[in-house]
């Protein structure tokens, strides 16, 4: 099976776990894979769960098991999974793989019409892989509208500042308080601002209505960022 395998982006590592049913809708996601390699590091022990089940087609499925036979038999891809020395194996050579949390490694598989982001874990007692499966278009699509960030504009539509998928607010309440807030981009007029989704608009007038200010955490985008497939990165 042809198979091409990326190191993965920081702005895809966000994609390697569950996200609201908004994200999922948009970036394609069909569901995703758990592997525990049990004790003794030679087992396969998997449970899947769905997020769309529409787009669970027959030909997804036949080639889901393609990719993890691949993945675990196939010797041109190393054995990735095929027990946890191997993995182990694999991922402290790919040290380029490793993610934001430190604990984990990620590779993106490509085939022409699925994208497969995986998180791996080579620790005993842990679940050894997620591998969340995705519409590779809708994927790509999504990925790269994300790249030009969540803006916060106030309630005449000027802009304010961007910042990047994942990043984070601080809103100043007028007693004095502060709070910080996750955000996850949706399209260009919507966000999920600590877990809840907004209308941009609808964000600013509630913000000037309660008479919070609100910031970036961190450098804001000036720009949008190249982090993407089409701009850079080669495939293993």
């Amino acid at each position: 099976m042809d198979l091409e395998i990326w190191d993965i982006l920081p702005n895809e590592q966000l994609y390697t776990y569950s996200q609201s049913t908004s994200i999922e809708s948009r970036s394609g996601l069909i569901g995703h894979l758990r592997a525990d390699m049990d004790t003794d590091g030679n087992g396969f022990f998997t449970t899947w769960d769905d997020h769309n089940t529409e787009l669970k087609t027959q030909a997804f499925k036949d080639e889901f098991d393609e990719v993890i036979r691949a993945l675990r038999f196939d010797p041109e891809y190393d054995g990735i999974l095929k027990d946890r020395n191997a993995l182990a194996r694999y991922c402290y050579s790919h040290p380029s793989c490793q993610m934001a949390d430190g604990r984990s490694f990620g590779l993106r598989v490509d085939t022409d019409q699925y994208s497969y982001l995986c998180r791996l874990n080579p620790n005993k007692g842990e679940y050894n892989a997620y591998i969340y499966a995705y519409k590779r278009e809708w994927l790509d699509q999504h990925l790269s509208e994300a790249q030009k960030g969540i803006r916060f504009i106030d309630s005449r539509y000027h802009e304010l500042f961007r910042i990047p998928d994942g990043g984070k607010i601080r809103i100043r309440h007028k007693n004095g308080s502060s709070a910080e807030r996750v955000c996850r981009y949706i399209d260009d007029y919507h966000a999920e601002i600590g877990g809840s989704l907004y209308h941009i608009c609808e964000f600013a007038e509630q913000m000037e209505y309660q008479g919070n200010t609100v910031e970036p955490v961190g450098q804001p985008l000036s720009k949008p960022g190249r982090e993407h497939r089409e701009y850079e990165g080669t495939s293993r």
